[in-house]
């Protein structure tokens, strides 16, 4: 018999063992997603009010960029050490920290006077974004300990990842047709205090016995090294990749990302620890997130003009016209790596959603001055759905997978910069292609006249669709030959504090 006294000596131990926010995981999940949501919206919300907005406080075409540029910036290259912040000083701290600081950018953005204020509220998102989205992955790695549900969770997050971009092209078209561009900043308010609320009851605190130092050599040439990088590639998307500038970022970015490498192997508490992507499942997870950024960021950028320049959709119809997409990545996200994965492991599920995906992305390259939705885009987007989710929620998974609850923030960060470069990569990358078409075209066929023009447009996002798809085909072809065909192992659960 246990007495009364043993049963509460008992009770706080059991407590103070248990793993994550483990009973409430559900709640958490929802929570995580919405904050996550908020993130990844930000990133295409804006695209489609970003016109209303020059209108409105009447910046320069060259100044636009900023807009966008600032965000990616300070988010690509701050991402490392938010995810290692989130490590140190506990995952829940740094993500209701993140969730506040986000909020209160976007509300200084919605109401801008200016330009500069603008910008300064998108690096602010950006800096904030930074400590958000590896704290959210973090702390859904250490919450779901159990492998189907495991999979279950993962495949939910990476649906809401994936699908996030589609969302926020329409709801960035409704916003900005029926209200206001600023409400596209404002509407994070509403998210922020929906996860802010869920944040504060539900999620466990987190206890440390010991805090190691923060690497700030390695800090600082990784955010130097990302910051060069993303900038070097969206200068080339302005100025050409012969300019001194490009140049010189992307140079100066390969050779800092070496010394980042070398300081790691050199100190006590590294930032990013070499065991973290040296994992084959992980590395070969970190290369899926960033070939699908690549492909997926100028698809919808692409997509976005063909269907609003020459089919004459608004932004709202082209919104609505990404659902089927939207429709196909929650449905493969949240089936496949419960259903599918333990079945036939995850090298053959993400190189079949890699394939998927290319099949998708090919048959877009059928499309015509005059073609329709129905009959050229919307099977391929049906595809595309269902193949990129199946790899996104896949890699996800695999991305954390077998990691120290110590390691889980930077491992969960590595995610969002892989995703972020490649991102930056492909628009800048498939944006020079899509010009050099264009004029290759017209040289071609010319005079310039209205027709061969729109013939020209629709040359561009061609070749971009064939790019794209070859990409998709690389990446396949890297994870088969990368990743091992074993079911991911579960995260390690982290102490908390009993509530």
């Amino acid at each position: 018999m246990t007495t009364a006294l043993e049963k509460d000596v008992a009770a706080p131990t059991a407590a103070a063992g248990r793993r994550g926010s483990h009973a409430l995981r559900w709640w958490v999940l929802a929570v995580l997603g919405v904050a996550q949501l908020m993130v990844v919206l930000d990133a295409t919300v804006v695209n489609i009010a970003l016109p209303h907005a020059q209108a409105d406080l009447g910046f320069s075409n060259g100044d636009r960029q900023w807009v966008i540029t600032g965000y990616a910036l300070a988010f690509g290259s701050l991402l490392l050490l938010g995810g290692r912040l989130s490590d140190l000083f506990g995952r829940r701290t740094t993500f209701i920290v993140g969730l506040v600081g986000f909020a209160a950018a976007s509300a200084i953005g919605g109401a801008a006077g200016n330009f500069e204020m603008l910008v300064g509220s998108r690096v602010a998102q950006g800096v904030f974004g930074a400590l958000l989205a590896p704290a959210a992955l973090s702390l859904l790695t250490v919450t779901f300990t159990e492998p189907r549900e495991r999979a279950k969770a993962f495949g939910i997050f990476g649906a809401i990842a994936g699908a996030g971009g589609a969302l926020g092209l329409l709801l960035g078209g409704a916003l900005t047709e029926w209200a206001s561009w600023r409400w596209v900043m404002y509407v994070n308010l509403v998210f922020a205090a929906v996860a802010l609320v869920g944040a504060v009851t539900l999620l466990a605190k987190h206890t440390a016995t010991h805090r190691p130092k923060l690497d700030l050599p390695g800090t600082l040439a990784v955010s130097a090294a990302l910051f060069g990088i993303v900038y070097g590639f969206s200068h080339a998307e302005s100025d050409g990749w012969t300019n001194g500038v490009t140049l010189a970022f992307l140079i100066g970015g390969v050779v800092l990302l070496g010394v980042f490498a070398w300081l790691e192997q050199r100190v006590a508490h590294p930032l990013l620890p070499l065991r973290v992507v040296l994992d084959k499942t992980r590395g070969a997870s970190y290369i899926t997130v960033f070939t699908i950024g690549i492909g997926m960021f100028a698809m919808f950028l692409f997509l976005t003009y063909y269907m609003q320049q020459q089919l004459g959709y608004s932004p709202i119809i082209t919104g609505v016209a990404f659902l089927p997409m939207v429709a196909g990545m929650i449905a493969s996200s949240t089936t496949v790596p419960a259903l599918v994965i333990p079945r036939v492991g995850p090298k053959v599920t993400v190189v079949s959603g890699f394939l998927v995906a290319t099949l998708g992305m090919a048959l877009l390259t059928r499309i015509g001055v005059h073609t329709g939705y129905a009959s050229h885009i919307l099977p391929s987007l049906i595809l595309m759905g269902l193949g990129l989710g199946t790899a996104m929620s896949t890699a996800f998974s695999g991305a954390t997978s077998g990691i120290d609850h110590q390691d889980a923030g930077v491992a969960s960060a590595m995610v969002n910069t892989s995703q972020q470069v490649g991102g930056s990569i492909g628009t800048a990358l498939l944006s020079t292609l899509a010009s050099t078409a264009l004029t290759n075209y017209v040289s071609d066929h010319g005079p310039a006249t209205p027709a061969v023009l729109a013939e020209a447009a629709v040359r561009s996002y061609t070749t971009t669709f064939w790019w794209a798809a070859a990409i998709f085909v690389v990446g396949a072809v890297l994870t088969g030959l990368i990743m091992p065909n074993k079911v991911p192992v579960p995260a390690e659960g982290e102490p908390v504090l009993a509530h």
